[in-house]
């Protein structure tokens, strides 16, 4: 019964390499993401001396809210594959430290702020558009943006309050 039961435990914690499959696929995203960001990139610098502030202010509000987004798909690939699968070799000689200060509730936290931010951005982006958007449609934007922060506060307080706890 024992060998069942150590076979059982060694299926499971051999289980969490199939992750990888997740991770080198948001690495692909990453990179058909990046060709995205440079399509809108070319876009505005060919457009540079047409677009108005107000429409150079919407292409680069959408440039940084790309930016946001690869940086949330890195911190997720690298934090997840190094909390869940294994250790990065390259963390021992101090290449990549920064990597073991993510655990599962700081990730959270980080993703929760990170949706925040594209959301901010999403929601200055729409009020700059105001005409574009009717008054329920405003409202509701700004509603989920709420929920977002609400979110992300209630995240934040949890991981304090655990923090605590395990201290």
């Amino acid at each position: 019964m024992k060998s069942m039961e150590l076979l059982v435990e060694r299926l499971i914690l051999s289980a969490r390499w199939i992750l990888v499959v997740f991770y080198v696929g948001l690495a692909v995203a990453l990179g058909i993401y990046a060709v995205s960001f440079l399509y809108k990139l070319s876009k505005v610098a060919l457009e540079v001396f047409v677009l108005d502030e107000a429409e150079m202010i919407l292409a680069m509000l959408g440039l940084i809210d790309a930016a946001l987004v690869a940086s949330l798909i890195v911190m997720v690939m690298i934090s997840g594959y190094e909390n869940f699968v294994s250790r990065f070799d390259g963390a021992e000689n101090g290449e990549i430290s920064w990597l073991g200060k993510l655990d599962a509730g700081s990730l959270k936290i980080k993703v929760a702020s990170s949706i925040v931010a594209i959301s901010s951005i999403h929601l200055l982006q729409i009020f700059l558009n105001t005409q574009q958007y009717t008054t329920a449609q405003l409202m509701w934007a700004t509603l989920m943006h709420l929920a977002f922060v609400a979110s992300a506060l209630l995240l934040g307080f949890l991981e304090q309050i655990m923090n605590r706890l395990k201290g």
